[in-house]
C-alpha cells in the first residue's frame, strides 16, 4: 500500500482532490514537528564554535562536527523544500506533484535528522567520555531510531482486507 492508497481507515468515498487536501494537511502536520527539531539541532550545532572548549576538540572530533553541520544545513533546506515547492507551484494545478514530492521530501529529512542526531550524540559522548563509548551509545540511538520510525510502524500497519 502507499502512502496516499486508500485504506479501511480513511474515507473510501472522498474525491482525489479531497485525498490530496487530507495527504498535504498529514503531512504540514509532520513536517512542522520535524522543522522544530531540525531547526533546534542544528542551532545546537551553529553555537559550538563560539564555546571556549571548541578548541580543545581533537581533528577528529572537529570533522564530525563540520560534517554535522552540513548535513543539519542540508537537512533543514530539505525540511523547508516543500514550502518554497508549494509557493512554487501554488494555484497551477499541481497539487498532486507537490503531495508527492513532499512525502520524498519529509522522508529525506527524516534520514537527515536521524543522522544528525545520532552524529550529534556520537560527538557529546566523544568529547565528554571516549570515542568508543560514543561509538556504542549512538549505535543504540540509531538503532533505537529505526526501530521506532521504521520497525515498529511496519509491525503496526494495518493488513488489507481480504
Amino acid at each position: 500500500m502507499t502512502d496516499d492508497a486508500p485504506s479501511s481507515l480513511q474515507d473510501e468515498g472522498e474525491t482525489e482532490d479531497e485525498r490530496l487536501d487530507r495527504n498535504w494537511n498529514e503531512m504540514l502536520q509532520e513536517l512542522r514537528v520535524t522543522q522544530t527539531g531540525t531547526q533546534i539541532l542544528t542551532g545546537f550545532l551553529l553555537t559550538l564554535p563560539f564555546q571556549q572548549r571548541f578548541t580543545d576538540l581533537s581533528a577528529v572530533q572537529v570533522d564530525i562536527y563540520l560534517v554535522l553541520v552540513v548535513v543539519a544545513g542540508i537537512t533543514t533546506a530539505l525540511g523547508l523544500a516543500p514550502v518554497s515547492l508549494h509557493r512554487q507551484l501554488f494555484r497551477r494545478g499541481a497539487k498532486a506533484q507537490i503531495v508527492r514530492l513532499t512525502n520524498l521530501f519529509v522522508k529525506a529529512t527524516l534520514a537527515g535528522v536521524a543522522a544528525v542526531l545520532t552524529g550529534t550524540v556520537l560527538l557529546i559522548f566523544d568529547v565528554v567520555w571516549s570515542l568508543p563509548a560514543a561509538i556504542g551509545i549512538a549505535a543504540g540511538v540509531l538503532a533505537l531510531t529505526l526501530i521506532v520510525w521504521l520497525l515498529f510502524p511496519a509491525l503496526v500497519r494495518p493488513r488489507p482486507r481480504r
